[in-house]
């Protein structure tokens, strides 16, 4: 099983092998090696930010509605080779097959297109003063540097370029070295379909790339996707040169289901919520309320439908639940799994499992005071909590420094409405849960980040505003 790629490094438009340690990606599923790379030295990563910001002026100056035909083109060639890039991304992250063909490439896919389209409304405002007038113009940051996250690698890449490449930015891509292979491919299909050398650029490493990427003296913005520890160093390390920065941290978000939900509808939310990509999704509802005329009647059901859940090898088309990414990860979980169970909540069904399989896994009896409750654990594990009434479950749902994601289920949409403008989440969603299109704004507040990925807002956060100011008639002056 070989996916080995021409080179490690992708820096001015061609494959550049890297100086730095031995990066070994391995399946998820069997732990063996599927490609030797290698990190980029320090010096590789310095070229990588200058080539970038020596290519970013020329495609800046191209028209918008130039720049976003590359991006459709790109949407273009990933849709025709999505079955192939969907194994890859599979081997890639141990993810099922029959989630990566339709959630991971295609997401991106779909991020390419919205901005290439959007290309063309990318203009200033002319406000006028009397006589005399002003305008502004929304202009590219430079050279943005773009860190990934391993659950969903190549979708991460294309939500991050997407809207700094329409804007006429330059990037730097660092993926997480345990999911280094998709960012490869991107890079070269963006250069396949137009994309000018240099503009779209790929360095692999661990902590220290990543950091040496923040603090180059040529990157005008950092964007990225990890965990709130990882998130602040490197805002602070960005803060220290004044960049403009997009953080899309960590959460431990509350799903809200009140006792006039269907029943059927909350439980498959709370199953994608929880368990979907075995349960290593930031925006994840790990936090499951139950109002106390539901809860039991919903805990059968979810254990009854939990039962049947197919583990196995993620290339089957069959397998809808498949292994943790690596065996660090896989230990983190099982500590916080038995650390539940220490603290004295009850396992309804799952466990710490085997190898690099955890089941889908949830509690009941739990607190909130107990560590499954307040830490993030980013793994198939949920904790159920027992409520009475909305102000308790409010004040509780936020009681948390995370602040990324939030849900609601309940019949009375005024209740749905109302509950959900008084949590303390940056994406919420009523009668359903983590789905996030491109054309809606996703990112948290609190400790769960700042700025937006995706939609018209995110040019905001890629772009800055020039203004202008146009006198028409003579200039007066005291002396």
């Amino acid at each position: 099983m070989n996916a080995q790629p021409a080179a490690s490094l992708f820096i001015n438009g061609r494959p550049v092998e890297g100086e730095g340690d031995a990066l070994s990606v391995r399946y998820p599923f069997t732990g063996e090696e599927i490609a030797a790379l290698r990190e980029a030295s320090l010096e590789q990563v310095a070229l990588a930010c200058q080539v970038a910001a020596d290519a970013q002026p020329e495609w800046a100056a191209m028209a918008p509605v130039d720049r976003g035909r590359v991006l459709t083109r790109a949407a273009a060639i990933i849709r025709e080779r999505n079955e192939e890039l969907s194994r890859l991304e599979t081997l890639d992250t141990g993810k099922p097959i029959q989630e990566t063909l339709i959630a991971d490439w295609e997401s991106g896919a779909q991020a390419l297109e919205f901005f290439g389209g959007l290309a063309a409304t990318l203009t200033g405002q002319m406000i006028p003063l009397g006589q005399d007038w002003a305008y502004t113009r929304r202009e590219a940051l430079g050279v943005c540097a773009g860190i990934g996250a391993w659950n969903y690698p190549s979708q991460i890449a294309c939500w991050k370029a997407a809207p700094a490449l329409v804007m006429g930015n330059a990037m730097v891509f660092k993926p997480s070295e345990e999911t280094p292979l998709g960012a490869l491919k991107l890079a070269e299909i963006l250069i396949e379909a137009g994309l000018p050398a240099g503009v779209f650029n790929v360095v692999q490493g661990r902590g220290g790339v990543g950091a040496a990427l923040t603090t180059d003296a040529n990157v005008d913005k950092v964007s990225l996707t990890g965990s709130v520890p990882t998130g602040r160093k490197v805002y602070a390390a960005a803060a220290e040169g004044m960049r403009h920065v997009t953080m899309e941290l960590g959460g431990k978000s509350p799903l809200i289901v009140f006792d006039d939900a269907n029943l059927e509808n909350a439980v498959s939310a709370a199953i994608n919520a929880n368990f979907y990509s075995s349960g290593q999704i930031c925006s994840n509802g790990t936090r499951v309320f139950l109002q106390e005329g539901i809860r039991e009647r919903f805990l059968d059901r979810l254990a009854e439908r939990v039962r049947n859940v197919r583990m196995g090898d993620p290339l089957d088309p069959e397998t809808q639940h498949g292994p943790i990414v690596s065996p660090i990860q896989a230990d983190k979980i099982r500590a916080a799994i038995q650390a539940g169970q220490e603290a004295g909540a009850s396992l309804l069904c799952g466990g710490g499992g085997e190898g690099a399989f955890i089941p889908p896994t949830v509690f009941v009896d739990a607190t909130d005071d107990m560590s499954i409750t307040r830490d993030e654990i980013f793994g198939p594990v949920m904790t159920t909590l027992a409520f009475y009434d909305e102000d308790e479950v409010v004040r509780r749902a936020n009681d948390t420094g995370f602040g990324l994601a939030a849900g609601v289920f309940t019949q009375d949409l005024t209740r749905a409405h109302r509950v959900i403008s008084r949590l303390q989440a940056g994406t919420c969603w009523i009668n359903t849960y983590n789905l996030t299109p491109v054309e809606m704004p996703f990112g948290g507040v609190k400790m769960s980040g700042l700025g937006r990925e995706n939609s018209a807002a995110a040019i905001e956060h890629y772009s800055q505003l020039k203004s202008v100011y146009v006198g028409m008639g003579d200039v007066e002056a005291p002396y």
